[in-house]
């Protein structure tokens, strides 16, 4: 199949590439899977096709709003020289799911989708911005950039950590009062696509490429353990050639991956 649609479609076409039935690829099924697997976690780290830009919600538990309004962190000593002394963490954190690569950011916890009557944004649609056609909105834009910049000096943002393998996202604020119970908090981030939902991925040009050199790493890396042996016929095994022509085109894809498909550096906490 010239178009994989699963992992067992993309083996075969990989070996189909580095010659197989014609060729034997001495590669056991086990090597072939672990080679998956670390070229779709390399895709998903690298690849901006392989993630996604999503929002997720979570609604606060009453668990979580007395865990999290608790005052009881974790604590740690550390002793050096005779010398202890005691640190502590707040548990002031959520688990989130597993596919987050990272947290951008919170959506913050203000009344903005709420205009009333005396709100000054209110004001400035109701006598400003009658008639579009004879008003001229820069000086709208540069009020509310103002009004916005006042907010960020004023009531700031809430503080955000986030770390891949940990799984845990801190929100450093006053959790007994900025947020209720039963309440959202929504956040920005990036989740790394499911190849089971989204089959499309085996299909990725890049990735069958990456795939098949890792396939014929593999492949050599078996083989050289046997350099200098020759077979039946007279043919000599050559597997230390193959590992390295395959490292070559490993190398170069990599590098194709970061130059032009690598999702450009971001305000990223996490």
């Amino acid at each position: 199949m010239a178009n994989p649609t699963s992992r067992e479609t993309l083996k075969q076409y990989c070996l189909r590439n580095l010659g197989k039935p014609v060729i034997e690829v001495n590669a056991s099924d086990d090597q072939l899977e672990d080679r998956i697997d670390e070229a779709l976690q390399y895709f998903a780290q690298y690849h901006y096709d392989g993630i996604r830009r999503t929002y997720l919600k979570y609604k606060l538990t009453s668990a979580d709003k007395t865990r999290l309004a608790a005052v009881n962190p974790s604590s740690e000593t550390a002793t050096k020289n005779s010398v202890s002394t005691t640190w502590y963490e707040d548990n002031n954190f959520l688990v989130v799911p597993e596919s987050v690569i990272s947290v951008i950011n919170i959506f913050p916890f203000s009344d903005k989708g709420n205009l009333n009557l005396f709100d000054v944004r209110y004001q400035l649609r109701l006598n400003d911005l009658y008639d579009f056609s004879s008003t001229s909105i820069i000086n709208y834009d540069i009020v509310l950039r103002h009004l916005d910049f006042l907010d960020h000096i004023l009531v700031g943002e809430k503080p955000i950590r986030y770390q891949q393998h940990d799984n845990r996202l801190y929100v450093d604020m006053d959790w007994a009062n900025d947020l209720s119970e039963d309440e959202y908090l929504i956040i920005e981030c990036y989740r790394k696509l499911d190849p089971a939902t989204y089959s499309d991925v085996f299909n990725d040009l890049w990735l069958k490429r990456y795939v098949t050199q890792k396939f014929k790493q593999q492949w050599g890396a078996n083989l050289s353990k046997f350099a200098g042996v020759t077979m039946i016929g007279g043919v000599s095994l050559n597997g230390m050639e193959i590992m390295q022509q395959a490292q070559t085109e490993l190398e170069n894809l990599e590098r194709e991956i970061r130059m032009n498909w690598e999702e450009p550096p971001h305000l990223i906490r996490g």
